[in-house]
């Protein structure tokens, strides 16, 4: 009788440890690995053989570009980056595009261009905003918390600075605000050429933009060796044809197996550490 009790539990054991190693039926099979999410401000490694591009498109949201744009860079699985401006989110819709930038990094990051670009008594006043520097930073600072910005890295509206670690250039009108962003731990990001606007349409062709692009990286007169930053406004490709233009830019660009997209979180100054 004892013999066959042991040789009962020998088969009990057998198999509950088979039970457990059996895959649950909750995972249909497959073993579940919990993969972390990519945060932005995350530190990557930079190839130096590369031509890094930084496509920063400005005052989201405005749809219906915003919309078409994510759209073009989407299909052509390239990375880019949204400088947001608070007043511009009025209802709904634009509050579900600032939500959608906001949470599909890392192909696209959502930054900080101010929550009222520099709008004072209903127009763009810069002289003024930047001279009254404690209500641009205090303009910033809304910004970041209306919106939820997620990345210290902010662009000047209607200016062309670059801040990091103690560096600035820019116009002599911005140096107050700069000196107090830096001091603040934020990095503020310029441009290397824009996609400039005429009547609310792009005014370079993709040809003259795709040239401009190959000179400064011939030239080597980028701000950050390597690496371009491209600015145009959301609002410029929400007409058909200048969705397709923009499609027609970036399939030509990435025909240079030397061009790599990426946000401007890993743009080298904003990556570098006091």
């Amino acid at each position: 009788m004892n013999r066959m009790n042991s040789f009962i539990a020998i088969v009990a054991i057998a198999i509950l440890a088979s039970c457990n190693s059996k895959p649950s039926a909750s995972n249909n099979g497959k073993d579940s690995v919990a993969v972390a999410k990519p945060q932005p401000g995350s530190i990557i490694k930079l190839d130096s053989s590369k031509r890094y591009i930084y496509l920063t498109w400005d005052d989201s949201p405005q749809p219906p570009g915003t919309i078409a744009s994510k759209a073009v860079f989407r299909k052509a699985g390239v990375k880019a980056t949204f400088f947001s401006v608070g007043m511009n989110q009025v209802g709904p819709l634009k509050k579900r595009i600032i939500d959608s930038l906001r949470n599909d990094y890392p192909e696209f990051l959502m930054a900080n261009h101010s929550f009222s670009h520099a709008n004072i008594n209903g127009r763009d006043n810069y002289s003024l905003f930047y001279k009254q520097a404690d209500n641009a930073i205090q303009d910033f600072l809304k910004n970041e918390k209306e919106l939820n910005v997620g990345v210290k890295i902010i662009r000047l509206p209607g200016m062309n600075a670059w801040v990091s670690n103690g560096k600035i250039q820019g116009p002599k009108s911005t140096l107050a605000v700069c000196k107090r962003l830096d001091s603040m731990g934020y990095k503020v990001i310029g441009w290397d050429i824009e996609w400039e606007q005429l009547k609310g349409a792009p005014k370079e062709s993709v040809e003259a933009m795709l040239k401009k692009v190959n000179e400064k990286f011939e030239s080597g007169y980028t701000y950050e060796q390597n690496a371009l930053v491209i600015l145009s406004h959301d609002r410029l490709f929400g007409k058909p044809q200048y969705t397709d233009s923009l499609t027609k830019f970036i399939t030509e660009l990435k025909k240079d197996p030397r061009n790599v997209f990426e946000t401007i979180d890993h743009y080298p100054s904003v990556m570098s550490k006091k």
